[in-house]
């Protein structure tokens, strides 16, 4: 058995307690969200992640949330209960509707959203999110995840390019009037659909 100097002991000793010290750190760091608004209550999770960053490599929104309520989605009736849980700044521009849906306020002034029963329905809703996909971007961005319903949402997110190729099929390139309700629908997904 050969033995180890003094020296090497106290370098592992200080590497070992310098690895503590970054775990402990990034413990204090750890934010607690706690959520008590009109479809959720007594629900809380973690942000794990920097705002913004570390997202999974496929996937790759073309829009934060901010920039699609501030472009007009889900008929301005999406959130106007739940601002406490996200940045003042993402609603400083949005467009949102003080009473019921407003279609006028979507981008292309067209609905292009099911209700959320057919959402129920086809188990497109995941109990951490009982708004939906959108929700669940919301969080993803701010730092939240749960590694089995990203994968799952990512898939569904991927799913919905099949309207771009449609739109590029069927439309002249800049024109924003050729089929308002896929383009508008492709916005509610973080797609930028005015640049098809």
């Amino acid at each position: 058995m050969e033995r180890l100097g003094s020296n090497t002991v106290c370098r592992g000793f200080a590497l070992v307690r310098r690895r503590l010290i970054g775990l402990r750190m990034v413990t204090r760091r750890l934010k607690v969200v706690r959520v008590d608004d009109k479809m959720q209550r007594g629900y809380s999770y973690s942000l794990t992640a920097p705002v913004g960053r570390n997202f999974d490599p496929e996937f790759r929104p073309e829009l934060t949330p901010k920039e699609m309520l501030a472009l007009g989605v889900f008929c301005g009736k999406y959130m106007t209960d739940c601002r406490e849980e996200f940045p003042v700044s993402w609603f400083a521009r949005a467009r949102l509707s003080p009473s019921s849906r407003d279609f006028s306020l979507n981008y292309f002034s067209v609905d292009a959203s099911q209700p959320l029963s057919v959402w129920r329905r086809k188990g497109w809703i995941h109990p951490d999110d009982p708004r939906g996909w959108f929700q669940w971007y919301c969080r993803y961005y701010m730092g939240r995840r749960i590694p089995d319903e990203d994968a799952r949402q990512i898939k569904r997110w991927k799913a919905i390019r099949r309207h771009i190729a449609q739109i590029k099929r069927h439309c002249e390139p800049g024109d924003p009037t050729c089929r308002p309700r896929q383009r508008q629908a492709l916005l509610h997904w973080a797609y930028d659909s005015r640049k098809i």
